[in-house]
């Protein structure tokens, strides 16, 4: 118990603290959800990645291996969501919400700052939690947003919405720059490197603001069972296949926290704009969050 709390305390709770900044500071500040979000995501993340991956030294051979963990653990991740829902006889629009929230975890927002507290100036651990965001994010995205549009049948923009995702429109550029072993000029770094800096902490009070504009969840069963499969079923996928994909160490212990983390709020915004069951992705989202300070904990503990 003294391990688990002193893990909470120095790992998730500097978190959580920056998170309730933005909850209570939000509504009295009339902080603009809408501008935070556009900022971290256009410009804060973009600058993040081309920042850390424009240095990184990691194989192309273990990147592959880490791409491909990762993005089997979270296509099964909507599978079991998908195997739940169906069991319970939801309707169709109930069985992709189930989906969207089993594979779109707070990989960003959660999931980076995590990583840095749990292993403090490690790079290696740096490159890996960015590495396993892009590659979740992307799969994330297009089977979130086709699972969104599944009883309409428009798919197919989530396809073009990966394409034009700014964090993965900054990886080839950063990769060039690596490759090549490219100096460029101090002035181009350096305000990369202040955005980049600046990431961690606007996106955690940015996802107060938002969590405080759902007010307080109404939990039903369907909300307890859907959160529930985001938070164990990740966990307990990503330790059950990192040995099949060659994968320990940091890197294992990485992929498992990224995949253990609560859904995202991306995913509500995506359930808000394909109007399928808003109310209760976003409901999800938030008790997901709140239950994630139990289960990343107890994670925290076994990585």
């Amino acid at each position: 118990m003294p391990a688990l709390l002193s893990i909470f305390l120095n790992v998730l709770a500097p978190v959580f603290l920056l998170v309730s900044f933005g909850y209570i500071a939000g509504p009295r500040l009339n902080l603009e959800t809408r501008t935070l979000t556009r900022f971290s995501y256009f410009i804060l993340i973009p600058a993040f990645t081309f920042d850390v991956m424009s240095s990184a030294r990691i194989g192309a051979t273990l990147a592959g291996q880490m791409v491909a963990y990762t993005i089997v653990v979270h296509l099964g991740c909507a599978a079991v969501g998908y195997l739940v829902a169906t069991a319970l006889r939801r309707p169709p629009k109930m069985v992709a919400a189930y989906m969207l929230i089993a594979i779109f975890g707070n990989v960003g927002n959660f999931g980076i700052p995590i990583i840095q507290f749990r292993f403090p100036g490690s790079d290696q651990a740096l490159v890996a939690g960015t590495v396993y965001f892009l590659a979740i994010s992307s799969i994330a995205f297009v089977v979130g947003v086709a699972a969104a549009n599944w009883h309409r049948g428009s798919a197919w923009r989530a396809a073009l919405a990966v394409v034009k995702t700014p964090a993965l429109i900054a990886v080839p550029p950063a990769l060039l720059v690596n490759s090549l072993q490219i100096e460029l000029p101090p002035l181009i770094t350096r305000s990369i490197s202040l955005l980049a800096a600046a990431m961690i902490p606007t996106m955690l009070v940015a996802l107060g603001v938002q969590l405080s504009g759902a007010g307080m969840p109404r939990l039903t069963f369907d909300t307890i069972l859907a959160a529930t499969v985001r938070l164990a079923a990740g966990p307990a996928l990503a330790l059950a296949l990192a040995p099949l994909f060659g994968l320990d160490g940091i890197e294992r212990a990485v992929g498992v926290l990224q995949a253990a983390m609560p859904a995202a709020v991306l995913a509500s915004i995506i359930a808000v704009e394909n109007d399928l069951l808003p109310e209760f992705v976003i409901t999800t989202v938030l008790f997901s969050t709140l239950l994630s300070i139990v289960t990343l904990t107890v994670v925290l503990a076994i990585v």
